[in-house]
């Protein structure tokens, strides 16, 4: 494998993601020779009253007035999980229609043997959806016709930023397919707080960045948020670290990004996981050499 090496030096990456996947990026980039530098913008997890929100739809017998749940991230997932851990088992009765699970490329991982052992005790009844696209676009399609059916949407609850479009257009997508879609605010998406760009900021001020991969439209906003505490914009930053390359985790968060004025040097297209990003940013900075 080619390590990420330029002008003799190790390239160093910063990512803004949420703590929760950091350590998942932070390995594949270290796989390809690259320095991570974590500098999460966001804080992305369940609360007490997201979980108090979420039970009492997946409390038995609630779960039967649904006909499916489609999880559009990874930490909807969890935050499903959470709630169950806490309410009588199973959550399904072993007997009814069947029951469509549906999440995202990874995220699939999740939804293993002891969580549909909890969900219910008839795995017959339950069908897990992952489609071929890994967005929330391609989950809908996927589901089909809902003829008039519930689905339940564990989504985040955007605290300190300005909501992107991803889940409204989610929820809209779903009624267009006939769907009921029942929002939950199953966790919470905070920013991270001021000093948050702290790291990105040095190594941009030093002229030592020469990439950032952002996951989420929300970790831009956070990110540019926070360069604000600091008297700082894009535009100023990339005048002052012109070699900065921008990366992007799949099309929704680049075309986020570039509405809030951040310019995207390189796409993912494979974004069913971070692997993608990281093969097409090493692939770029190969090139650049």
């Amino acid at each position: 494998m080619a390590a990420a090496h330029g002008s003799g030096s190790i390239r160093t990456v910063a990512f803004t993601t949420p703590p929760n996947y950091a350590a998942r990026l932070a390995h594949l980039l270290t796989l390809k020779g690259f320095k991570p530098l974590s500098a999460p913008t966001l804080i992305v997890q369940p609360t007490p009253s997201t979980v108090a929100a979420l039970k009492p739809h997946i409390s038995p017998p609630s779960l039967d007035l649904f006909s499916a749940v489609a999880f559009p991230s990874r930490t909807a997932v969890a935050a499903f999980s959470s709630a169950a851990a806490d309410v009588p088992h199973p959550l399904l009765s072993p007997h009814g229609d069947v029951f469509t699970v549906a999440a995202l490329g990874k995220d699939s991982e999740l939804i293993d043997d002891s969580f549909v052992q909890k969900l219910c005790p008839n795995p017959d009844r339950l069908r897990i959806l992952v489609p071929l696209t890994a967005t929330p676009n391609a989950l809908v399609q996927s589901l089909g016709d809902g003829r008039g059916r519930r689905v339940l949407c564990p989504v985040p609850l955007v605290v300190g930023l300005v909501e992107p479009p991803v889940v409204p257009h989610f929820l809209r997508d779903l009624e267009a397919k006939h769907w009921v879609p029942v929002r939950v605010n199953a966790y919470e998406t905070r920013w991270a707080g001021p000093g948050c760009a702290e790291k990105v900021v040095e190594k941009i001020e030093d002229g030592a960045l020469d990439a950032i991969v952002f996951t989420s439209t929300a970790e831009v906003e956070g990110l540019l948020k926070s360069f604000k505490e600091f008297g700082l914009d894009w535009e100023t930053a990339k005048r002052t670290c012109p070699k900065m390359l921008v990366a992007a985790h799949g099309p929704i968060t680049a075309a986020g990004a570039q509405m809030l004025g951040v310019g995207v040097d390189l796409v993912s297209s494979q974004f069913g996981s971070f692997q993608g990003v990281v093969d097409a940013l090493h692939t770029e900075i190969l090139r650049l050499s």
